[in-house]
């Protein structure tokens, strides 16, 4: 089956889901659909159950994703989610071999608020938006030049807040774990909305 035939099968018992959930789920890994030579999904009966049971789970028991992966593994015959690697705490002088920049830039990063330690660490984002940064720069880009991207990201990171707000404020059980979700999903859509819009804005610069 197409993600559309999986939709319409699960849509009327539960009104909420949408395409981009089921990609979300699948992007957790909670579901494996197959893909055909041209990328398309491809979805059994098998999936569709899977679905429908990560659904109720989280309809009528508010249960966290990490919590749904071991029931299913019961409910399934899967095997348990592997465990998490461990987290990366990096020094100063390990973040900077690791992202391959200077001192001066790492500096200037921290100053524009583009990047901060914890408890003089620095985690698995932090190397990311080093590196990141770091390969920038072989544009002519430095941290001073990103500060329109930062400003970008707080306000989407603003649109999240203002979403599961009321879902914490409900207290309910499980609200926390329901806010997480919800707020990773709208991350994952609102990245991918970000990229459309800078291609779209870079096809018309180029005159496309």
């Amino acid at each position: 089956m197409s993600i559309g035939e999986v939709l319409a099968l699960l849509q009327g018992e539960f009104p909420d889901v949408t395409i981009s959930k089921i990609r979300f789920l699948e992007g957790e890994g909670l579901i494996e659909p197959e893909r055909s030579p041209s990328g398309y999904r491809k979805f059994t009966h098998l999936h569709v159950e899977q679905l429908r049971f990560i659904l109720t789970e989280q309809r009528d028991h508010y249960l966290p994703l990490r919590v749904i992966k071991d029931k299913m593994a019961e409910s399934f015959g899967r095997p348990h989610a592997v465990q998490q690697a461990k987290e990366i705490r990096l020094s100063r002088e390990e973040l900077l071999e690791a992202a391959g920049i200077e001192e001066e830039t790492l500096t200037e990063l921290e100053d524009y608020g583009l990047l901060s330690d914890r408890a003089r660490r620095y985690d698995e984002e932090a190397l990311k938006i080093a590196r990141s940064v770091g390969a920038l720069a072989h544009f002519g880009l430095h941290p001073r030049h990103l500060r329109a991207v930062k400003a970008a990201a707080e306000r989407e990171t603003g649109l999240v807040e203002q979403t599961v707000a009321p879902i914490l404020k409900r207290r309910a059980p499980g609200a926390i774990g329901e806010a997480d979700e919800v707020a990773r999903e709208l991350s994952s859509l609102l990245l991918d909305l970000h990229a459309a819009l800078v291609r779209t804005g870079v096809r018309s610069v180029l005159g496309r």
